[in-house]
């Protein structure tokens, strides 16, 4: 008796997916003893005839928290949160591959200030979302990734598409859970959309098994077995099975809180402000660079952008920061960034870090008073040791910090002549694009000159969405953002592939803006299918791809530093022909309509006003505009 008792342990042990309190009693029918394995949360009641399912409790969270729109690729682990989302009113957008539906939940996050929403299948889904992922993580975006699992009997155990999607994921992620029970549902989910936005915002990633998604009778009529066991071994094994179903559906239906829980934003300390102040008072030279931490909540941007206004100091804008202060602000300097850093005597990175985009720090002077604000301690500190060096290090949010600034400092006023000879700086390099833009090319049409229409022809609406190298580096110099949270690009991670997601994400949330997608020819490529995403769900929008037949920005140092150009070389592909046969409109511009680049831009314009996704495909040649510019 004592190896049989033994043996069953061993089931149960093998079988069970949390500590459960054992006791030996006596049971009719199973012999004269028996182990019963009982939880500690039975005495909940568990409903067997409701047809509800755990798919509602995701979505009733999703709804108490403002999510509009749910974007996923389908699959059958998480086919009932879909329904249940449609069901409420949520929108729920399929993509053709899993890392545009994060993309563009990344884009309704930086866009709206909430948490965007992603729900793809388990094993393989969950995989081709890691890129976007780690962009969002690094990029600082509230994304929320739902992600389907095998059932909570067969972890472990070999079953289809079932790997350790936890281990994959608390890397990238603020917060990770698994769901274990139905009335788990609700909490997990508060606690992660808090998760999100609190602190330095980024992903979080809650895993939902399949289990705790469908209802009772289903998961009942997998799990455990309709003709009554034979044998101890089997009754045992079936009462556990029974006693497991039973704490996955205890409670599940009972009232809970489902909207949000409060965000625990850091604040700069008034000491802090305060010398801020005294340092930024008795500047001559002073310069802010604005990061995307700037136009995180709580502060709304048009308060933002009349604080720096009042402040008066020239600024760079950089990230979702383009585009504050409008288009030829009197204080936006957009050129000759190191030059100026290194003259400046008093510089504020608000948001901005000393990644390689400042170079590490070299680009500040040993001599200039550098003040930091930044949500992450971590990243306001990069490179500190190395290159520069604060003299006020402030942890707390961007954008309120700017706000405090300019309360405590009013009245305060700099020479002019030094924005001015920012300013004139700024004029010098753009008249050097303007003759860059009138020089010939070999074939083609010249990169810069089109450009510089693409810009006299953007709507004061409009939204930019940038994915690419070299031709979206060329646009970043001669293109400019209509207003704020107006400018979309990838972040430091400097993904490829985002700019489907993104124009998904932004027309969504701005259906009255004019979505304008700049693709680089190699970029264009990791988007071009989801065309057949815009067309399915009536999407309008702009994609102007720069087809120059080749990774134009590896292939800049490549050449002339290693003399070949291998891997390198793309065809001077009909891309708008591509998208013609996924039901978009598609339109050609070549040097025989040189002179029509704002004509063929114009008559996109109308396309996407009649609600079609148009793509322009815009044969261009090689300049030197770029050259000197890092790839690694």
């Amino acid at each position: 008796m004592g190896a049989r008792l033994l043996l069953i342990l061993r089931i149960c042990g093998g079988l069970r997916q949390r500590p459960l309190v054992c006791r030996a009693v006596r049971r009719p029918g199973l012999g004269s003893l028996s182990m019963i394995c009982a939880s500690r949360l039975l005495s909940c009641q568990v409903d067997k005839a409701s047809i509800q399912h755990g798919g509602e409790n995701v979505a009733a969270v999703l709804r108490a928290h403002g999510v509009r729109f749910l974007f996923t690729l389908v699959g059958g682990h998480i086919s009932p949160l879909l329904v249940a989302c449609e069901k409420i009113g949520i929108r729920v957008v399929d993509t053709r591959h899993e890392v545009t539906a994060v993309f563009a939940a990344d884009a309704v996050a930086r866009l709206t200030g909430t948490v965007g929403v992603a729900a793809v299948t388990a094993g393989p889904g969950l995989t081709n979302t890691v890129t976007a992922v780690k962009n969002a993580q690094i990029a600082q975006s509230p994304v929320l990734l739902l992600g389907g699992a095998a059932s909570t009997l067969l972890q472990n155990r070999g079953a289809l598409q079932a790997i350790d999607q936890m281990s994959l994921f608390r890397p990238l992620c603020k917060f990770c859970a698994s769901v274990r029970r139905v009335r788990d549902i609700v909490p997990t989910l508060r606690l992660a959309m808090a998760a999100a936005q609190s602190g330095t915002p980024g992903p979080v990633f809650v895993e939902l098994p399949i289990d705790v998604l469908y209802p009772y009778f289903m998961v009942q009529k997998e799990m455990v077995p309709t003709k009554p066991p034979k044998g101890l071994m089997g009754r045992v094994v079936s009462w556990y099975l029974e006693n497991h179903l039973a704490n996955l559906f205890a409670g599940a239906w009972e009232p809970q809180p489902e909207g949000p829980l409060p965000l625990d934003i850091p604040q700069a300390s008034p000491q802090q402000v305060q010398r801020c102040m005294e340092i930024l008072s008795r500047a001559k030279r002073p310069l802010i660079v604005l990061g995307s931490q700037a136009l995180l909540p709580p502060t709304p941007a048009d308060r933002l952008r009349a604080a720096v206004e009042t402040l008066g100091i020239p600024c760079f804008l950089g990230g979702m920061a383009r585009g504050l202060l409008g288009r030829n602000h009197p204080l936006h300097i957009r050129q000759n960034r190191s030059a100026a850093l290194k003259k400046a005597d008093v510089v504020l990175l608000a948001g901005a870090v000393c990644d390689f985009r400042l170079s590490y720090g070299r680009v500040l002077s040993r001599s200039s008073k550098i003040i930091i604000v930044n949500r992450n301690r971590k990243e306001m500190l990069l490179n500190s040791d190395m290159f520069w060096k604060p003299q006020e290090a402030v942890q707390g949010d961007v954008g309120s910090f700017v706000v405090k600034l300019v309360e405590g400092l009013k009245g305060q006023t700099w020479a002019s002549d030094w924005a001015e000879e920012l300013r004139e700086a700024d004029r010098q390099k753009e008249q050097a694009f303007r003759e860059k833009a009138l020089t010939p090319v070999a074939q083609h049409l010249n990169p810069v000159r089109v450009l510089q229409l693409v810009e006299e022809t953007l709507p004061d609406n409009s939204i930019l969405v940038v994915d690419g190298g070299d031709f979206v580096g060329t646009a970043a110099h001669l293109v400019q953002s209509r207003g704020p949270l107006r400018w979309l690009d990838p972040g430091a991670f400097g993904t490829l592939g985002v700019g489907a997601g993104f124009a998904l994400g932004a027309k969504l949330c701005r259906p009255d803006a004019e979505v304008w997608c700049l693709f680089g020819d190699g970029a264009f490529g990791y988007s071009l299918i989801e065309f057949d995403t815009f067309v399915r769900h009536k999407i309008p929008v702009i994609a102007l791809i720069g087809n120059d037949a080749g990774w134009t920005q590896i292939s800049r140092e490549q050449v002339p530093c290693l003399g070949s150009n291998v891997a390198c070389g793309l065809a001077y592909t009909d891309y708008h022909k591509a998208a013609m046969g996924l039901g978009a409109q598609g339109l050609l511009l070549s040097r025989e309509k040189e002179d029509q680049v704002v004509e063929v831009l114009r008559d996109a314009q109308q396309q996407c006003r009649d609600g079609h996704p148009v793509v322009v495909n815009i044969l261009i040649g090689r300049t030197d505009f770029r050259d000197g510019s890092i790839a690694v």
